[in-house]
């Protein structure tokens, strides 16, 4: 598949051994994950549904629905964080989630409406074609079935606060972890879950605020957000 970058898969490979060091680069993930979670699970009730997390990294968001007695299929083509979310997994006795190395294009072609619920959780700013990754999020959803996506806003605002302000001054994230570039309007993602038959049914925003320095949902979509989308039954 082609839709993929590979400085993208090299620059998340390398961190791989610190993904769940919740003190880590990756430390943003592990607070934003519980909100997250909370959210899909309100929504889409976890329990007892196959569920995908497309660009699983590590496997943080897998593993937690996989604790709301979900069946949990995590993909992703960079093989070091697959490895890692596999030992993690079986160091902490989860049974009931598995990894893949596969493009979510492929896997769509394999398995069409095969899941209830399909996460694409920051990923679609790290991939040329993130369109083309919308598509087989749909195609990959069941009739009836949910399908979430979060990234962030392009607008100047997103740049200051997710650019400047989380990779320069306040050192959340690595520098060079985003390309302001490849950010999303809601706009732009509304159209592709539209073209690719899925209906929108919720969006949040995901802030945060440094003097507490704690991640919070609000109805603020101009920086990072989620979006909540169904496939009709």
């Amino acid at each position: 598949m082609s839709n993929v970058d590979a400085q993208e898969l090299a620059k998340f490979s390398e961190l791989a051994h610190r993904w769940w060091d919740p003190e880590s680069e990756f430390r943003p993930l592990h607070q934003i994950n519980p909100l997250r979670l909370a959210w899909i699970d309100g929504l889409a009730d976890l329990r007892g549904k196959q569920a995908l997390d497309v660009g699983c990294g590590g496997g943080l968001l897998a593993e937690a629905m996989a604790t709301r007695a979900a069946r949990v299929t995590g993909i992703d083509l960079a093989a070091r964080p697959l490895g890692v979310a596999r030992l993690h997994a079986l160091d902490a006795g989860v049974t009931n989630v598995e990894y893949r190395e596969i493009a979510t294009e492929a896997l769509a072609l394999e398995q069409p409406a095969a899941y209830d619920v399909v996460t694409c959780m920051e990923m679609l700013e790290h991939v040329p074609d993130p369109a083309a990754v919308v598509r087989a999020c749909a195609t990959l959803a069941r009739p009836g079935g949910w399908v979430f996506f979060s990234t962030l806003n392009r607008n100047p605002k997103a740049f200051l606060l997710a650019i400047v302000g989380a990779e320069y001054l306040l050192r959340l994230l690595p520098r060079g972890t985003h390309e302001y570039a490849r950010f999303i309007r809601p706009s732009e993602l509304a159209r592709w879950a539209r073209e690719a038959g899925l209906d929108l049914q919720a969006s949040r925003g995901l802030q945060y605020n440094p003097l507490t320095r704690r991640y919070g949902l609000a109805a603020d979509t101009s920086v990072n957000y989620l979006v909540a989308c169904r496939k009709p039954a």
